[in-house]
Order: structure tokens, then sequence, then C-alpha cells
């Protein structure tokens, strides 16, 4: 039978609280049941509609307007609340000047309307191995807050995903901000994606951000989503490029190492063979425009 994609054909009790305070109570009380939170709901709706997903408890948390928010310092770096929109976030100057992998990522996702919806830390809390946020967001060092009635903790991007739509959430923590530090000078960085149309789930998204020396890569961090059970940090492309001059030859070298790195599957959006051949192009691209982008020449 086909299903109906504009209903919601089972029953759930939905829960709209007005403070972070009232929203960890409800998720304290029902963590042991099936509970879900709605921030911006493109992809829980969806996945209700067309996955049989059936939380009994859909805890809404767009009206708490202390998790509205972004902010930038110097000394602190860029904080984006649980609810921002990806809308606000590709609009904020800051972030398209300091930030632009995370901007490049924004400006890729979805239509207009989604991304009035849709925000940073759903797409994380979704767990999907092609999130375009995620790439960039690891590569700039960032933290996410989860925090519940037990306390606060804060977790690495990085360390955030565990599996294909899997993270280290538990059941009463609520993702409150994402923080990105502020990066040091001469850092370049990039954001690049392929998908069967625009705005499309990556057939695979890659993030750089490297810290130039004079001709030297002080340091870099290279992430490739939808190539394996999460996204990952090339390690070994990276260190052929760290502590040494950046020239043509290095480059290809760490976009060669790359490609061996990731674990890709043949799925509905694309093969193995193509995942492997363009993760080379999009690697040699997107390090050669975030060492531009730090100042540097080749």
């Amino acid at each position: 039978m086909q299903t109906n994609t504009r209903i919601l054909a089972h029953e759930f009790e939905y829960l709209d609280p007005n403070t972070l305070d009232e929203a960890l109570d409800l998720l304290d009380r029902y963590q042991d049941k099936n509970t879900k939170i709605l921030a911006g709901g493109t992809d829980l709706l969806v996945k209700m509609k067309t996955a049989n997903l059936k939380p009994d408890y859909l805890i809404n948390i767009k009206n708490i307007q202390e998790l509205n928010f972004i902010t930038y310092k110097e000394d602190e770096g860029l904080k984006i609340g649980a609810v921002a929109s990806l809308s606000r976030v590709e609009r904020c100057e800051e972030i398209k000047t300091k930030y632009p992998a995370l901007y490049e990522a924004t400006k890729s996702m979805a239509a207009i309307a989604v991304k009035n919806m849709g925000t940073v830390a759903g797409n994380l809390c979704n767990g999907s191995p092609a999130a375009d946020t995620a790439p960039p967001l690891i590569v700039y060092g960032a933290k996410v807050k989860l925090i519940s009635n037990r306390g606060e903790r804060v977790v690495p991007v990085e360390e955030f995903f565990i599996g294909v739509g899997k993270t280290l959430i538990s059941s009463d923590e609520l993702l409150t901000q994402v923080d990105i530090p502020e990066l040091d000078k001469n850092t370049g960085s990039s954001f690049l994606k392929i998908g069967r149309v625009k705005a499309d789930i990556s057939k695979i998204n890659l993030a750089v951000c490297l810290k130039r020396g004079d001709n030297v890569c002080e340091d870099c961090k290279i992430v490739v989503g939808s190539v394996a059970e999460k996204p990952i940090r090339v390690k070994g492309a990276e260190n052929i490029l760290i502590k040494q001059p950046f020239t043509s030859n290095l480059l290809g070298e760490a976009t060669e190492k790359a490609a061996e790195e990731i674990r890709p599957i043949t799925d509905v959006r694309s093969t193995v063979e193509y995942r492997y051949e363009i993760t080379k192009v999009m690697a040699k691209e997107a390090i050669k425009l975030a060492w531009e982008r730090s100042g540097g020449k080749i």
C-alpha cells in the first residue's frame, strides 16, 4: 500500500514548552518512552510520514527563545543556538567571512523553505553520514553542548557521530548550542558538495581547514561525508600536508591518500567507484581553495 506523505497517520502527544527548563523536565519525564525533539522538523517529519517512525511524544522546542541565537565574539568564537534556522546561518555576515566552509555548506542545503525551518542542531542530531554541516564543523573543531537535568557536557562534533543515524546524545539530553572556536590568522577553509541535483542530499561532501605559515601547511583537517557510516577525517592525507612546503606534487599525494581512506558503499545516490574517483577531484579542489584563502600560493 502506498504511503500518504501528506499526513501523520499515527497518534502521539504533542508537547510545547516555552523555556529550556520546561523542555528538560519533559525529556526527563519521558526519557524511557519513544520521545523525539522537534526543532525544524525537516528530517523528523519526513521520517514520521515515510520511514515508519512512530514517536509517543513529540517535544517542540521551536518556541524556546533562549535557544534562538547566533553570536560571534573575537575572543569566544561563534555560537549557534539549537533553534536558529539554517537561513539565519546563511545570512550571518560573520559566518560568511570568517567561517566560509560552514556558509558554503548551508548555502548548498535544500530549498529556501526548508532552510527557513531546518537547524544546524537538527542536521547533526539526525545522525546522517551525509549531513552537510558536519564536515565544516568538524574541521573547525566545533563542539556541541548537551544539557539534561543531570547536568551538562560538551562534546566535539567529531565524536558526536557514532554510526548511521546514531549520535552520542542520551534520551534525556537536549543539544542546546554549537560552539566554533575563533580561528587563527592565516587560516583558510572550504566546502564542496556533489548531489544528484542542486540542494539534494550529498553523494559526497568534503570540508578542509588549514593553517599556513609562509609556504608551509602548519596544520590541516580534512573531513569527508557520505563515504562511511559517519563523516570521517582522512588523517593520512592531513599528515602528508602538515609541516611540509605546499607544492602541486604534495597536493597530488594528499588527494590520492584521501581516496584510499574512505569506506564508501553503492546506494541509490551513487556508486563506490564514483565516490572513490570524485573524492580525489574534490579533495584537490577544496585543499587548493583553502590554501588560497589562507593567503598561500602554489
